[in-house]
């Protein structure tokens, strides 16, 4: 099985749809993965996922399903000097300067990720994704996945910046602070994860590439800069 995780394109936040730009974003990736083909299309519930997905869904001319779970995250920091801030987008030069080191395992016992709230989350997110993945044929046991039955399809999953990483994050167990700071999902861009089954009985989350935007370039269009804080260009 592929999952293509799809952050959505170019967001207009206030009105919770997508701007001009990423309408040209979502017509170029409908193009490239209709190219590649899909079994099946999932989709955030909030607006700007949706409207990214249509597209997709009307060139393969396939319907998509909602899964509520892969909405953005509201995870927020708030602290006396950082201010209030998405988590995801905490500079990198804190997490790699003034916190310490973390693994996947116990980033959330780390200041200043250690509120209830973080482990609350990543508990729920572990859950959800389980069972995603257990109708798909792959049931986690311990830190990989059991071939229940096994799944050739191509799954596209339209969804957000801070998500995506963070689900990312807990696939190939990475500490999800250092995925936050150190990795970036441009509008619209693609990372694909391969459940690579060595054997029959069980699969590993392996990626094959992290934030593709080659549909960008071969239509000619800008990357965004959408959660990127600083000196994109």
């Amino acid at each position: 099985m592929r999952l293509y995780i799809i952050r959505h394109a170019d967001p207009d936040y206030p009105n919770r749809t997508i701007t001009d730009k990423g309408h040209l974003e979502a017509q170029a990736l409908a193009k490239r993965l209709a190219s590649q083909g899909l079994d099946r299309i999932y989709s955030s519930p909030l607006g700007r996922a949706i409207h990214t997905a249509q597209y997709t869904a009307d060139t393969l001319n396939m319907d998509y399903q909602i899964e509520d779970w892969t909405q953005e995250t509201g995870l927020l920091l708030q602290d006396e000097s950082i201010g209030e801030v998405c988590a995801w987008d905490l500079d990198g030069e804190i997490i790699r300067g003034d916190i310490s080191p973390t693994t996947y395992h116990n980033w959330y016992h780390e200041k200043p990720f250690n509120s209830a709230v973080f482990r609350a989350y990543f508990e729920a997110l572990e859950q959800k994704s389980d069972e995603f993945l257990s109708r798909h044929g792959y049931v986690r046991d311990q830190r990989r996945y059991r071939i229940v039955e096994s799944n050739r399809e191509q799954i596209a999953i339209f969804c957000h910046g801070g998500f995506g990483l963070t689900w990312i994050a807990h696939l190939l167990e990475i500490p999800i602070p250092i995925m936050w700071s150190g990795f970036f999902l441009a509008p619209s861009s693609v990372t694909t994860i391969l459940f690579d089954e060595r054997s029959d009985q069980w699969a590993v989350p392996r990626c094959l590439g992290v934030a593709d935007i080659s549909h960008l370039y071969e239509a000619g269009l800008p990357v965004q800069p959408s959660g990127i804080k600083a000196n994109f260009y």
